[in-house]
């Protein structure tokens, strides 16, 4: 690694690193995995950014997680729930996931506590 004025290393559980957005720590398949919240995203209603911490499926109303995904290894439900409490406090109505067009284009707080009921579900068969 190399000092760089751009690079912002940060601690705890947030950081805003500009006004209207938030990096939120949610952990999931590593501890410092993140997400960003981008308080005037979707016309005001709230965006979040989130990389593969929550993968935008193929059906657009729900988000998965995984604590491998070249491996294909589920995460835990203890991970799942931590993932949906780091961002419980933000409102937010859309979710941009890692790929072009992997987009939960409203409704996406909604999607995550759908999508984690039924992802901890088909864990505890």
């Amino acid at each position: 690694m190399r000092p760089d004025p751009a690079i912002t290393f940060w601690e705890g559980e947030t950081y805003a690193p500009l006004p209207g957005l938030t990096l939120i720590r949610c952990g999931g398949h590593f501890p410092g995995s993140s997400v960003l919240h981008w308080a005037d995203g979707a016309d005001g209603r709230g965006a979040l950014f989130t990389g593969d911490t929550m993968m935008v499926v193929s059906d657009r109303r729900y988000v998965s997680f995984m604590y491998s995904y070249p491996n294909l290894i589920p995460l835990s439900p203890s991970g799942v729930r931590r993932i949906v409490a780091a961002v419980e406090p933000f409102a937010f109505d859309r979710i941009y996931g890692s790929w072009d067009g992997k987009i939960v284009a409203s409704d996406a707080k909604a999607a995550v506590h759908r999508s984690a009921e039924r992802y901890i579900a088909h864990l505890q068969g």
